[in-house]
């Protein structure tokens, strides 16, 4: 067999089109999450508009993460049983008919399907492209290192939709041109997509067949513990993001600019942290990195609510640069435990947990918080999960059980020789 030389400073064709999937893949995070970190602000548009409860308005959210959740869990599969570049185009032309069709809206229950349509889209096309970090990755390390940079460019479209929406609101136009214009890139996006050549999967093992890939990976016992950390992870995250306004709300001390801005400051440290984050796992054991992290969210929610608002205003917004590289490291190491031909399959399962955390987890800190009467009490659970998410990352750290499983699949998947110690 003969290889052709690329002379020094030449980029070759595959290197070329390799760097186009990822910079594509990067795109679609960023506008996927413009819509979904976006609902917060929605929300209220939505009462007002229809005069709902608080429940029926949350129900934009329930629906989104809802259809994830079961794309996620039903659908995972189909990145490993029609490919990759089928999956994404067919999830992407869901999720941009789903956008443009809000502006034929004029209906609560309309908009409420649409929320869950859009979702499922995104469950179909997150899933083949979490699924397709495995095809561009030459080793495990290298698949988390790309999975914080995905998750970072999520970030920035967490940022930049949010801002973008108030903007045409301030304008005085419809919350629904947001969705219009994420359709707009969406379309870009497929346009690019179908014209790409996606890598080829290469695996040791066999290709899915209907729910078999989805099985084995529910019965990994890997894939379930990181699924399980993910859930604890999402559940403290979701108390920043949607319960930490109403707890800062009283605030009155010298950090009143701060608390104004908290959960904007966390989602800059959180995708700030995701990129610097690909720079820590280069040089630090990734079970390390998790186990510091984690008892430092830990320390964070402790001293908030030991220490009331005049310490939470500080320590729960800086908890994002320690949340940074946790959900896209766990994600990684968890998909990493199973074979390529089944990433697609392990990648649903975990999104699926994710997704249920996201709609169960707010739901029970507002239900503790309103049985025991303060928004405090709330944070005390989620204060419970960050602990119990320490606790497994410390046990992770210091009995490695996964070395074993991720060394194998670096040789048979990668064919990578062995690196003792790094994994």
């Amino acid at each position: 067999m003969t290889t052709t030389r690329v002379p020094a400073g030449v980029e070759s064709p595959e290197r070329r089109t390799l760097a186009i999937v990822k910079a594509l893949t990067y795109a679609m995070f960023a506008m996927f999450a413009m819509t979904t970190d976006s609902v917060g602000i929605i929300i209220p548009e939505v009462i007002r508009t229809f005069g709902l409860s608080l429940t029926a308005g949350g129900s934009f959210q329930y629906a989104t993460m809802g259809g994830i959740a079961i794309a996620a869990l039903l659908l995972g599969s189909l990145a490993d049983q029609l490919g990759r570049r089928r999956t994404i185009i067919a999830g992407l032309m869901l999720f941009a008919a789903a956008c443009f069709l809000f502006t034929a809206g004029e209906s609560f229950l309309f908009f409420a399907v649409l929320m869950g349509v859009s979702g499922i889209a995104i469950g179909i096309f997150k899933t083949g492209a979490l699924a397709l970090i495995g095809d561009l990755s030459t080793s495990t390390t290298q698949h988390t290192s790309i999975m914080n940079m995905l998750e970072g460019f999520f970030g920035i479209g967490a940022i930049v939709g949010p801002a973008l929406l108030t903007q045409l609101l301030t304008s005085g136009l419809s919350w629904t041109w947001l969705y219009v214009l994420a359709g707009m890139l969406c379309a870009v996006l497929i346009v690019v997509a179908s014209l790409v050549r996606y890598p080829e999967v290469t695996s040791a093992a066999p290709a899915s067949r209907g729910f078999d890939g989805t099985s084995r990976a529910m019965k990994n016992r890997f894939v379930l513990a990181f699924s399980t950390a993910a859930f604890l992870y999402v559940g403290v995250e979701a108390a920043i993001y949607v319960w930490m306004p109403t707890l800062l709300q009283g605030y009155t001390g010298s950090a009143v600019t701060l608390a104004a801005y908290s959960v904007s400051v966390f989602f800059f440290l959180r995708a700030g942290g995701r990129f610097l984050g690909v720079w820590m796992l280069s040089h630090f054991r990734w079970q390390a990195v998790l186990a510091v992290c984690s008892g430092s969210i830990l320390v964070c929610f402790v001293l908030a609510v030991v220490g009331g608002v005049n310490w939470a205003v500080y320590c729960l917004p800086l908890s994002g640069l320690f949340m940074s590289v946790m959900y896209p490291t766990i994600n990684s190491k968890g998909i990493s435990c199973l074979p390529k031909a089944d990433h697609g399959a392990g990648a649903g399962v975990i999104l699926f947990f994710t997704c249920v955390s996201a709609v169960l987890a707010p739901l029970a800190i507002g239900a503790v918080s309103d049985v025991l009467g303060d928004i405090i009490y709330g944070f005390w659970m989620a204060s419970g999960l960050a602990g119990l998410l320490f606790v497994g990352m410390a046990v992770n750290w210091l009995l490695n059980p996964t070395r074993a499983v991720l060394e194998q699949f670096d040789r048979t998947e990668y064919g990578q020789a062995d690196q003792p110690g790094v994994r």
